[in-house]
């Protein structure tokens, strides 16, 4: 029975009631607003644990993300390449979108040689390119050879339409978030910038939902982060909607007392804004990065994999409490 357009459950079975996405646990209150939030943002990846209760939604409302540091380095391709793979394995259905000039998120599935020979209008470029302007961008998406993952590419190509003082393009900002709206068939949308704050991190960050910063704990690391957040206040002028996922502590060893340090400082610093996740240097990242495959689909196994899913949780726990949030306020 549906009631307002919302399933109806008997109060009882919500009491305690785990709402399990995905492989993990979301904690509903015995009240029909708390599962109507739940099911809004979790649709039919989401199953009731008791007495079979289950809901079902055609379709869930869709997460972006962009991934954002002035400064190279700090693990953002790295991050993108693997979470990837995390949320694939957790069920959703992902989409990258490589905003790097560089390519190297493109690189990691399709190696160099094809990536560095892909003509513009096969790549996100082709967004920027008035000659294309014609172009089916929906034609832009690659299928990657793991399931739940599509990537659309990036390359030199991309490099003459990265430029400074984005804000005075007029629609050329909405591109990729005109391209995402075309997007319906994805759950995570995952978007890895370059490191600085032209036209192609400004072109995320008003197509996102929110903004993750990969922040190695070192001195060049967190430098420019005040730059960052700077950004994103400006995005949000024009994106009401983009939120701060907050600051990942990547690259970290925890051996070393100058990264435990940073770290502190950090979460000193921005409190609740650094993620609980760290990723640290493993070689597990590098191998299977090495082999083109996600840690997840490469060793699953690894403690390397299991931090991954760790991180897609919790940003999917964070982004939860913050539409919680912003529904109450």
């Amino acid at each position: 029975m549906m009631v307002g357009g919302w399933p109806e459950f008997p109060l009882e079975i919500l009491d305690e009631t785990a709402l399990i996405q995905s492989g993990y646990k979301f904690f509903l209150a015995n009240n029909e607003v708390a599962c109507q939030r739940a099911f809004h943002l979790f649709g039919h990846r989401s199953e009731m644990v008791r007495n079979d209760y289950s809901l079902t939604k055609e379709f869930m409302a869709r997460l972006a993300f962009c991934l954002i540091n002035q400064k190279g380095g700090c693990g953002k391709s790295s991050t993108c390449f693997h979470l990837a793979g995390a949320f694939a394995r957790l069920g959703y259905r992902v989409l990258l979108v490589d905003v790097d000039p560089q390519g190297s998120l493109s690189q990691g599935f399709l190696g160099s040689d094809i990536v560095e020979n892909l003509p513009a209008t096969e790549t996100l470029a082709a967004l920027f390119d008035e000659s294309s302007f014609f172009l089916d961008h929906r034609l832009l998406v690659h299928e990657t050879s793991f399931p739940g993952i599509s990537l659309i590419p990036a390359n030199q190509t991309l490099a003459e339409f990265n430029t400074p003082k984005p804000e005075t393009t007029g629609m050329a900002q909405y591109a990729i978030r005109e391209l995402l709206d075309l997007q319906e068939a994805f759950d995570i949308v995952l978007m890895d910038c370059p490191p600085n704050l032209y036209q192609c991190s400004w072109n995320a960050m008003l197509a996102a939902d929110y903004v993750l910063i990969p922040v190695p704990p070192e001195d060049f690391g967190t430098q420019g982060l005040r730059a960052v957040h700077q950004a994103i206040d400006q995005a949000r002028r024009l994106n009401t909607g983009l939120r701060r996922m907050g600051h990942l502590v990547t690259r970290y060893d925890r051996r070393l007392l100058v990264h435990r340090s940073y770290e502190e400082r950090l979460r000193g610093l921005y409190r609740e804004l650094v993620l609980e996740t760290t990723v640290p240097e493993a070689s597990a990242y590098k191998v299977s990065l090495a082999c083109r495959q996600p840690v997840e689909f490469y060793s699953a196994k690894t403690p390397a994999a299991g931090i991954m899913r760790t991180l897609a949780e919790e940003m999917l726990r964070r982004a939860a409490k913050k539409e919680e949030q912003r529904s109450v306020g």
